[in-house]
């Protein structure tokens, strides 16, 4: 962890610094050692939440492991001090090995343990500070991290259907490159020859492919230059608002993929409000911390739009409506559930109903992709094909 200190040297200079060390004691003994006079030792929270970002982030899998160990030893009476203690030996995750030694020493001093989580906010899910919070005021803290445990296991669950069903889209679309590559670099050079030395005039495919084949060979260092400054360009923008907004909106819109997009916003709307209004956390709060958890910024600034519409005391069910993103059967149920006073469990049942949706929905996106992919590599490669063999029928037709 890092300090920042200030002191006093044997001159009567004031003196300040930052320092790595594991405790304010082992600053205090350095600044000592150094035959100065400590004034001040205190975390320098901004530097690690900077140097934060750079750590290996925390998946949802090592969240939802962390919860439920959290919860199953304050359920056998541990306290939190000790529990904290523990999880540090039993975490892998680099990143949240090192958060939870920090809260350690936070909640040693004294401070709550929500507390002690928001100076991790950056790194942190809002949802779990949140919750937390809430535990603490109620007395509930083993019953929140269960059910913290509960959503991050099913919120890991989405992620992976999501990579898994990604996988052979994208190793189709490696291996199509390869082939083009392969094919103008290392086979088409076999022909070149071969046409040049008729001396007729060649085809526009087949120019048009020499051409290629030639600068694919002559300046590969520049495609490979271009393509790497786009991706880091397009990556850097991404980070940008505009760039946010930019990408949030296309994955809105673009066919084939909206549908599936907007089911697992859904998903994930469902389950966090159900989650935090069933902890007690107040209708308003809970969208806040909904809005940053959807992970799409268009439907952020919707949420914290229709945030307004709930203070001046519009139904949830109209301001879910209004988003315009959700599907029908949202603000349906969502009205049902505030008529019968059981929204939180309207809501869990809608979340169990969209997660079935979005299994279905990637596998049908993923069975369009594929004959949709098997097409477009088939088009690449037979006109290649046709464009190598054009010259040899005009040879023969010649002879």
């Amino acid at each position: 962890m890092r300090y920042k200190y200030k002191a006093i040297t044997e001159n009567g200079q004031v003196v300040e610094g930052t320092f790595d060390a594991n405790s304010e004691s082992d600053v205090i003994s350095m600044i000592k050692g150094n035959k100065s006079f400590p004034i001040s030792v205190e975390r320098d929270i901004e530097t690690e939440a900077n140097v934060e970002l750079f750590l290996p982030k925390i998946k949802k899998k090592d969240l939802a492991v962390f919860c439920r160990q959290f919860y199953t030893m304050i359920d056998s009476g541990l306290g939190i001090v000790k529990c904290l203690d523990i999880l540090i030996t039993q975490t892998q995750n680099r990143t949240l090995k090192k958060i939870i030694s920090q809260l350690y020493e936070d909640v040693q001093k004294g401070m709550t343990l929500s507390s002690a989580m928001k100076k991790h906010s950056n790194v942190l899910p809002s949802i779990l500070i949140s919750m937390v919070e809430a535990g603490e005021v109620s007395g509930s803290l083993d019953t929140i991290m269960e059910r913290m445990s509960d959503h991050f296991e099913k919120e890991n669950k989405i992620e992976n259907k999501i990579k898994s069903s990604m996988i052979y889209p994208l190793a189709l679309a490696f291996v199509s490159v390869f082939v083009v590559i392969f094919m103008l670099v290392f086979v088409m050079p076999t022909f070149i020859g071969m046409f040049q030395s008729t001396g007729s005039q060649l085809p526009a495919p087949t120019r048009i492919l020499i051409g290629l084949s030639d600068s694919l060979q002559t300046y590969w260092y520049f495609y490979l230059i271009g393509i790497l400054g786009i991706v880091l360009g397009l990556n850097l923008f991404k980070k940008t608002d505009e760039g946010r907004f930019l990408f949030d909106s296309l994955k809105l819109k673009i066919p084939l993929v909206s549908s599936t997009n907007k089911k697992i916003i859904t998903s994930r709307f469902t389950r966090t409000l159900s989650t935090l209004l069933s902890s007690g956390i107040p209708l308003i709060h809970s969208i806040e911390v909904v809005s940053r958890v959807v992970n799409n910024v268009v439907v952020q600034e919707k949420l914290i739009t229709g945030i307004e519409n709930i203070r001046k005391g519009i139904p949830l069910s109209r301001t879910v409506k209004n988003v315009g993103i959700f599907p029908p059967m949202v603000d349906s149920m969502i009205k049902i559930g505030e008529e019968s006073g059981s929204l939180d469990e309207i809501l869990y049942k809608t979340a169990d109903f969209y997660d079935e949706e979005v299994e279905a929905s990637l596998q049908r996106l993923t069975t369009l992709l594929e004959p949709l992919m098997l097409i477009g590599m088939a088009l690449v490669i037979g006109f290649i094909v046709i464009a190598m063999y054009m010259p040899m029928f005009d040879m023969v037709n010649t002879i």
